[in-house]
């Protein structure tokens, strides 16, 4: 019995001297796991870690409840990760054309408020822009 302590000690199980252990999430998910290998049974995994077929079998149900979550298969196709939208950040400075009348263009930073001609190229607005930007850091 020493070395299979041994060997959960070593994976993170935490064994008292009343026998008692305590085993991380990640150990219970690496055991489920195991459970799912082709061929595997929950007695014989059970077994190997020296935990009870229905303690086990209650880990199962906890995985597929998502409150376990299991390290991910090694596997050679794309793995996919959920997307999560989220709104916009507010935009730290605007910058925006007038109407036709004003024929300007404004350009706010904080405290700072430029107003260029109609006609200022975009490579310009883009460098004044950006020598602003640097300037706030």
């Amino acid at each position: 019995m020493c070395a299979k302590n041994s060997f959960l000690t070593s994976l993170g199980v935490e064994i008292y001297a009343s026998g008692h252990r305590r085993w991380p999430n990640e150990v219970k998910a690496l055991v489920v796991a195991d459970t799912l290998e082709p061929g595997a049974t929950v007695n014989a995994v059970a077994d190997r870690y020296g935990v009870q077929p229905n303690q086990l079998s209650a880990w199962r149900r906890l995985a597929k409840q998502g409150k376990l979550v299991l390290p991910s298969a090694p596997t050679d196709e794309p793995v996919f990760a959920p997307l999560v939208v989220c709104d916009p950040a507010p935009a730290p400075f605007s910058c925006d054309r007038s109407s036709a009348d004003e024929e300007q263009i404004r350009i706010v930073i904080g405290e700072v408020r430029l107003e260029l001609a109609a006609d200022t190229t975009a490579v310009r607005v883009a460098e004044i822009v950006r020598a602003l930007g640097a300037a706030s850091c």
